[in-house]
């Protein structure tokens, strides 16, 4: 792509920030967005589920950097939670954060990228999207409604260049699991074929595959997840 202007979404931890990094050694200009400052070429403080914010963010990206020819929406929340006791505002959170955190940034970079006729947009969705998890119906959910929006926007945009694409992650080695998480239980990880977590650089090298090389690839849902589901 022309554009070397990458947004990352989440940017300031965790799997957002090993994306920035990994994007910002290959040479993009990456502008992050997320409710805390972080330390790139443009650090936003944005709550990504706010519309005329994300809006407003891009605006202020493409003055300051140039057109965007990449987007990762990576900005997320986790919680578990026996279905039963979800609260209605705790499905709208996972709702709002996760699938209108990608709407809102695609709404606010589509119409430049087809006007270019190029870009590449990323969505972090995930293996629990694909596979359920006892005590994530509503985070599921909410990463599996980001693969429809992925699937859905890919076939519509595919004839502009704009190329629209998932990686869904396994459980991911980031402070988000802390120590005593199921997910560290050895029992668990005995279960996964590599028998190990995912490193998040090991996931910023996925997406980083898919925004620069996988031209060939649209509406695909790439899964870095240790065999968690195959």
């Amino acid at each position: 792509m022309s554009g070397d202007v990458a947004v990352v979404t989440g940017a300031a931890s965790g799997i957002g920030a090993s994306i920035a990094a990994e994007l910002s050694d290959r040479g993009w200009r990456v502008a992050g967005l997320d409710l805390r400052p972080s330390d790139w070429d443009l650090g936003l403080v944005v709550d990504v589920s706010d519309a005329a914010s994300v809006a407003d963010a891009v605006g202020v990206v493409e003055k300051n950097l140039g057109p965007v020819g990449a987007v990762v929406s990576a900005a997320g929340h986790y919680a578990i939670i026996e279905v039963g006791h979800i609260t209605p505002e705790q499905w709208h959170t996972m709702l709002r954060v996760h699938l209108g955190g990608l709407a809102n940034l695609c709404r606010a970079v589509l119409p430049g990228m087809t006007a270019r006729g190029e870009g590449s947009i990323v969505a972090i969705t995930s293996e629990l999207a694909i596979g359920g998890g006892d005590g994530d119906a509503h985070y599921a959910a909410a990463k599996g409604a980001v693969i429809g929006l992925v699937r859905s926007l890919a076939a519509e945009v595919a004839a502009t260049g704009v190329r629209v694409n998932g990686v869904a992650p396994g459980p991911t080695d980031t402070p988000l699991i802390g120590p005593d998480s199921p997910w560290r239980d050895p029992e668990y990880l005995a279960t996964l074929p590599l028998r190990r977590l995912v490193a998040p650089e090991e996931i910023a090298l996925t997406v980083a595959y898919v925004v620069e090389e996988a031209t060939f690839m649209t509406g695909e849902i790439v899964s870095p997840d240790a065999g968690a589901v195959i």
